[in-house]
């Protein structure tokens, strides 16, 4: 099967691992596949259809030749710039005088953040990571994946790249299966209730990112951390921060103060980065600033019943 192809050329640097990696859903994401340096492939579910995307740059400043399959390969073809950070806008964020996160800028000064357009896409595995363990999210949503998805159009589709589940199937899955999934009613419920309205939440994107807080928190089963990790990824909010996650609460207070703060102190904390909030997270997210662990780890649930 012949593809499309564009080749986009960066305004800015515009490293495509860090860019696209809060795309990514553990590092066995049937959906998005690391092919060498500089060469990434994501599988997706278009308004025209589905896609498989490669992308591929030879460094962080130079041309990025995408290549897409598939009856949406020509809208993915046209969203690669706005999923790269073309449309980010970083102007004001200035934390070189501070003195972690000034480090952490000069060694991650290249950070776009991705903007997808797509709220079904974000938002069905956000809700599957709602109050469980990395580990144990990522495994269900590798195994819907697997389940319920099909594979990417393409020569990709043959070495494991998969399309996520469409929102019709999505609705259809019984509340058995979602329990072989490790996905416990509260959460598919969630997921089920927004599938069956996908059209009204993909139109969302063409509005602000705080009309579609107010709409996504409407919805049963989604709160402020969810809304926000969505946002974050659809209309690239820089302003986006994920309260109510233990990790973010712990990381970005240890980084700002050195102390583990909680929701309440980190919103303080923060308050003077708007309107690049969530811009200070994704930073020391992915330079992986934390405090020293001190304890266990939280154990993987072992009461839901799965398939391998």
């Amino acid at each position: 099967m012949s593809g499309l192809e564009r080749t986009w050329q960066p305004t800015r640097p515009t490293p495509l691992g860090p860019t696209l990696s809060v795309l990514r859903r553990g590092a066995h994401d049937p959906c998005f596949k690391r092919e060498g340096p500089g060469t990434y492939w994501r599988g997706l579910l278009t308004p025209q259809g589905p896609a498989a995307l490669r992308v591929r740059q030879s460094d962080g400043g130079g041309p990025v030749l995408a290549m897409a399959w598939g009856d949406g390969a020509a809208w993915v073809l046209d969203a690669v710039p706005a999923m790269l950070g073309a449309f980010d806008d970083p102007a004001g964020f200035d934390v070189g005088g501070h003195p972690t996160l000034g480090p952490l800028a000069r060694r991650h000064p290249h950070l776009p953040l991705t903007r997808t357009h797509q709220v079904l896409e974000a938002l069905v595995p956000t809700v599957i990571e709602q109050k469980v363990t990395g580990a144990e999210a990522f495994g269900s949503w590798r195994r819907l994946v697997q389940r319920f998805g099909e594979p990417a159009p393409g020569p990709a589709g043959a070495h494991g790249l998969r399309v996520p589940p469409a929102p019709e199937v999505l609705a259809a899955i019984p509340s058995w299966e979602w329990l072989h999934l490790g996905i416990d009613p509260a959460r598919s419920r969630a997921i089920v209730g927004a599938a069956r309205v996908a059209p009204s939440l993909e139109r969302l994107t063409r509005g602000t990112s705080a009309d579609a807080d107010r709409a996504l928190r409407s919805l049963p089963g989604v709160g402020t951390w969810t809304s926000a990790e969505v946002r974050s990824r659809v209309f690239g909010d820089a302003d986006a921060v994920s309260f109510g996650d233990y990790h973010v609460a712990r990381n970005v207070g240890w980084a700002l103060t050195g102390a583990i703060v909680d929701d309440g102190e980190l919103a303080v904390l923060l308050e003077p980065f708007r309107p690049h909030r969530g811009r200070v997270q994704r930073l020391v997210m992915l330079s992986g600033v934390a405090p020293p662990r001190r304890g266990p780890r939280m154990a993987v649930r072992t009461h839901l019943p799965r398939r391998a």
